[in-house]
């Protein structure tokens, strides 16, 4: 593969003498990337995104990064240098997401990556670096959710609820679910981000106490024909008891907890499906039937007070943000500030 070797920047973790994990700008090369066994792709990175699991990477989280020193990033989109594959050629623009990018594997808070030739996804034209990861990983995994409710439930069947309507996921999961014909109820903590949920489509908007039923009834009244859950524990649990026949809930997170106390009484009694979702692993024909949608027919415009772009020496305060529950809508980060 023929490339340059000119420098770039990319936030580097790196492991304090105390023990603790911080994070920096850096000055890197081609030299610094990460071999690739097969046919390998370089991108130039003109955006990426910040999600939860990014923000648990920028802290060496252990879960999430495997070694350090670390890059972190799961998103990443740009142009292509260089390529051993006939499928890109330079200049076209690309995007990838999950994998092992910014967890197993160096990351898009970069402004190069090399990665396996078979992870990226071609823009169509008029679908820029921008426009993809303002959809980022949080955009891909909220159409997989609506995929698997619309699979199984009509917009005609009742409402379908989403929790952490604010977050990425839930703010592009609301929007498209309108888009689709559904009444949707959205949950938040943020009473103050109700009318921006109304206006992303939302014809319902709820407090956690909706979702926040711990009695252990193996049944609750039938309320919702579907849901988005992308927190976990108690909301999940109330949603899966309070799903019409035959509803779907399809998850995606677990930032209220990883327990699931459950009867089997919801799947034998009422038909009830619980769709897990995982977006890192996801074979790459569904990836790209996914995306397809999403740069076409499913497209979603989210409004700017939703979209906020960082560059890397301001990462960190988007970290700190999103791991205290501030971020609404979409964070994009940036190695500069040209571009994106």
């Amino acid at each position: 593969m023929p490339v340059t070797d000119d420098s770039f920047l990319a936030w580097v973790v790196r492991e304090r003498p105390d023990g603790q994990c911080a994070g920096r700008v850096e000055r890197q090369t081609n030299d610094d990337l990460p071999a690739v066994e097969g046919p390998a792709v370089l991108i130039d990175v003109e955006c990426s995104s910040l999600n939860y699991k990014d923000a648990l990477a920028c802290r060496g989280h252990r879960g999430v990064v495997r070694k350090l020193p670390h890059v972190p990033g799961i998103d990443c989109a740009g142009c292509v240098v260089a390529s051993d594959s006939d499928d890109f050629r330079p200049g076209d623009a690309v995007l990838v997401t999950g994998y092992d990018l910014g967890a197993a594997r160096w990351g898009g808070y970069s402004g190069r990556v090399r990665v396996p030739a078979d992870w990226p996804v071609r823009l169509v034209d008029g679908f820029t670096p921008r426009d993809a990861m303002a959809y980022g990983t949080a955009g891909f995994t909220a159409a997989q959710c609506v995929m698997a409710i619309a699979d199984r439930v009509s917009p005609d069947e009742g409402d379908v609820v989403v929790t952490g309507a604010t977050g990425g996921v839930g703010t592009f999961a609301v929007a498209l679910l309108a888009k689709l014909g559904y009444r949707v109820t959205a949950v938040t903590g943020k009473p103050d981000q109700a009318g921006q949920l109304r206006s992303l489509g939302a014809t319902e908007v709820v407090g956690r106490e909706a979702v926040a039923d711990d009695s252990g009834t193996p049944m609750l009244s039938e309320r919702w024909a579907a849901a988005v859950d992308t927190v976990g524990g108690t909301p999940l649990t109330t949603l899966i008891r309070s799903l019409r026949y035959r509803g779907v809930v399809a998850a995606c997170g677990l930032v209220a907890g990883t327990e699931l106390p459950l009867s089997v009484y919801p799947f034998l009694l009422r038909g009830v499906t619980l769709a897990g979702i995982d977006s890192a692993k996801c074979p790459r024909g569904p990836r790209l039937e996914v995306w397809r949608r999403l740069m076409g027919d499913w497209r979603i415009e989210l409004p700017a007070d939703l979209l906020t772009t960082l560059t890397f020496d301001r990462l960190e305060e988007g970290v700190e943000r999103i791991l205290r529950g501030g971020v609404a809508g979409r964070t994009l980060i940036k190695p500069t500030s040209e571009g994106c």
